[in-house]
């Protein structure tokens, strides 16, 4: 695909050393950072999306090693947010299981946050996500309303952190905070009242306060 032979073109190991040593060398990278990179695909993406979703695309991305790709597809998958249904939630889920760190799996709290608005049907397996052996999924269960302010559900959201309750597991009790956070410039009273009524880990405590 041509996108990839620009982006290859566009390599530069000295930067990609760097890049992989800030995710603690678990991906490789091209050595291309987010400003050229977005330069770079910003014509590419701007025709896919006129297109129907393309899901072989996004799994071409993911199969090749350079984190870069990754980045591209996850790109991709937030421009076209408005045209996921129901069923593609499953491809989602699958993507957060893999190539798995933060800089990837945050991005689809947008895209989720964004289908449970227009499906809420889709709540069912994001429970399923809470007590999920994968620790990215019970992350995104968490903190997949981040954006939703007013219209975010809280007992879903409740659900969610009581379901993490006492984990040692320094991205879970991280995301617990940020949701909580987030969620008080919206609702103060009532992340007062659930910090109030629940033994969180101090890290969540913390960063559920920032604001209230």
């Amino acid at each position: 695909m041509e996108v990839f032979k620009v982006l290859e073109a566009a390599a530069d190991p000295e930067k990609a050393k760097s890049m992989s040593a800030y995710l603690k060398d678990q991906f490789a990278f091209l050595g291309i950072q987010k400003p050229e990179r977005e330069a770079l695909t910003k014509d590419f993406l701007k025709q896919k999306k006129k297109e129907p979703v393309d899901w072989d695309f996004i799994e071409n991305c993911y199969a090749r090693p350079e984190r870069e790709f990754h980045y591209l597809a996850v790109g991709y998958i937030l421009q076209m947010k408005d045209k996921f249904e129901p069923e593609d939630l499953e491809s989602i889920e699958s993507l957060i299981t893999r190539n798995s760190w933060w800089d990837t799996v945050d991005m689809f709290n947008i895209p989720i946050g964004f289908m449970f608005l227009k499906y809420p049907q889709i709540a069912e397996t994001l429970k399923g996500w809470m007590t999920s052996g994968n620790m990215w999924l019970r992350r995104s269960s968490i903190i997949f309303q981040l954006h939703l302010k007013e219209k975010t559900d809280t007992a879903l959201l409740a659900e969610a952190i009581e379901k993490n309750l006492g984990s040692k597991e320094f991205f879970i009790n991280k995301a617990i905070g940020w949701a909580l956070r987030e969620y008080s410039k919206t609702g103060p009273e009532w992340v007062r009242a659930f910090l109030n009524t629940h033994e969180l880990a101090p890290l969540s405590v913390k960063e559920a306060s920032k604001y209230i």
